[in-house]
């Protein structure tokens, strides 16, 4: 009895696996690349008072500030600035 339960589970586990195969992966990257919008997206929105753009909820955002810095290198590059655009974070 046992030994059918096992078999069992080793098939749905491969059908499973198919059907992850079979719906996820061709949009993986599409995901993926909205998923990095939405991020760049957020990043902006946190760092516009520090450029000078006028942000509505710069109250809100100013203290999320400390945790994406570790992240705000690989977002300027992402951006299409060789360098910080803000003069007290110094990254490069």
């Amino acid at each position: 009895m046992q030994n059918k339960i096992n078999r069992l589970k080793s098939f749905f586990s491969r059908v499973e696996q198919g059907l992850y195969e079979f719906y996820v992966v061709p949009y993986r990257r599409s995901f993926a690349r909205a998923k990095r919008d939405e991020e760049d997206l957020f990043m902006l929105l946190v760092f516009a008072e520090t450029m000078g753009v006028p942000n509505p909820a710069a109250y809100y955002t100013m203290e999320l500030l400390p945790v994406v810095y570790d992240r705000f290198h690989d977002w300027h590059k992402r951006m299409g600035m060789e360098k910080s655009p803000l003069d007290h974070v110094h990254c490069c």
